[in-house]
């Protein structure tokens, strides 16, 4: 394909990414104007795309994203290896538990939840499939990141840094880097409050054979909870858990 043609492609696709949790809807012009295209491209996007299911008209000539999405997302959790071999041992888990388990993947620098097994009484979670997480807050994200090489943990100390330091992180790489080193070490990690105040989680890395990981697995807990809980037990469950799913996957 031509480069020019490909350039279009690309940002015509560029729409989607237009929209998130501040911006469910666009206008044509919107969207022209974001994408930095004349008026009649845009308007070109956008009939393609609604002609492809990607979009839809939803009011006063503004668009959201449309109905194909869902069919899609029911084909990656179908094509999924991971929830294909982990989703009877999160069930195992959430049976000797009552807990929540809640699996998480890391896809360029964001966090995304890919599936959640529910407890006896589950908690109201902010987030779940399909919107990002902070990439430096919560048990999930930390044993993520803890599976990445030196190199590949340095790009993205510098590449969200303010970040890392909005989020109570150690500001210097060699901090950073001794922080998850640790993590990676203890082969799990225990959060209390720390992305949603009410809640508590012990996550675990699904292991790849070269060192990375797969996806996370956590349980999800009410910090209410953490009084009678038996933590040494939940780490054992867990990181137990992760390596089945890893040498099934392996």
């Amino acid at each position: 394909m031509p480069e020019k043609s490909m350039s279009s492609l690309g940002r015509m696709l560029g729409v989607l990414d237009l929209f998130d949790d501040t911006h469910l809807t666009r206008t044509a012009d919107d969207i022209s104007a974001a994408l930095e295209v004349s008026l009649p491209t845009g308007y070109r996007y956008v009939r393609l795309l609604l002609e492809a299911g990607l979009l839809q008209r939803v009011e006063d000539s503004h668009y959201a994203l449309g109905p194909r999405i869902i069919l899609l997302d029911h084909y990656i959790r179908n094509a999924d290896p991971v929830l294909r071999e982990g989703i009877p041992v999160m069930r195992e888990l959430v049976a000797a538990t009552g807990f929540d388990c809640v699996s998480s993947g890391i896809f360029g620098m964001q966090v995304l939840d890919t599936h959640r097994e529910m407890g006896g009484a589950p908690p109201t979670l902010a987030y779940g499939r399909g919107r990002p997480r902070p990439l430096f807050l919560g048990a999930a994200p930390k044993v993520l990141l803890s599976t990445f090489a030196p190199p590949q943990l340095r790009k993205v100390f510098d590449a969200r840094h303010d970040e890392v330091v909005r989020s109570g992180l150690p500001a210097e790489w060699s901090e950073f880097r001794r922080l998850y080193a640790g993590i990676r070490k203890a082969g799990h990690y225990v959060s209390i409050g720390e992305l949603e105040p009410q809640l508590a989680a012990v996550a675990a890395p699904i292991p790849k054979a070269d060192g990375g990981a797969w996806a996370a697995i956590q349980l999800v807990f009410d910090t209410s909870r953490l009084s009678i809980v038996d933590l040494d037990k939940m780490v054992h469950l867990i990181t137990e858990g992760a390596q089945r799913i890893g040498g099934r996957l392996a």
